[in-house]
């Protein structure tokens, strides 16, 4: 009985992983971008995201530039949900794939080498585009930290 669980769960896995999107090799521009709206507009296309509600957390100030622990969560139906931020040369940090009726919740650890801003995109599977800004100070020593 076990073993056949364990076989569906890792099926399930399997189909979830193999449906999503190669952001890096569909969009590559988006990874190269230098500033946020250029990587957005790489990855979106001309889109003009709303603001949405979005839970988007990282500390105030963070210790270790290294390490930023950033959390994204959203009831929003979604296909996809991007972090990008402005303290690096390059904007855009992930792209995670939403699976039709899957729940947006996701963290990660950033790399920052200095103060900026996070910012979170929803797309809806309706079509619109929702966002949400967090300003961040990092504690001298940048990625060092």
């Amino acid at each position: 009985m076990k073993k056949s669980i364990l076989s569906l769960v890792a099926v399930a896995a399997m189909t979830v992983s193999l449906s999503a999107t190669d952001y890096r090799a569909d969009k590559p521009d988006a990874w190269t971008a230098k500033d946020v709206p250029t990587a957005i507009k790489a990855l979106y296309g001309d889109v003009t995201p709303a603001d949405g509600d979005i839970k988007l957390k990282a500390p105030k100030v963070a210790s270790n530039g290294g390490a930023i622990p950033v959390s994204v969560k959203t009831d929003i139906p979604a296909k996809s949900v991007a972090i990008f931020q402005d303290a690096n040369p390059e904007a855009a940090v992930a792209v995670f794939t939403v699976p039709e009726g899957g729940k947006a919740d996701f963290a990660l650890k950033i790399k920052m080498k200095k103060s900026g801003s996070i910012t979170a995109i929803v797309e809806g599977q309706d079509g619109k585009f929702y966002s949400k800004k967090l300003s961040l100070e990092v504690a001298l020593g940048g990625c060092e930290g």
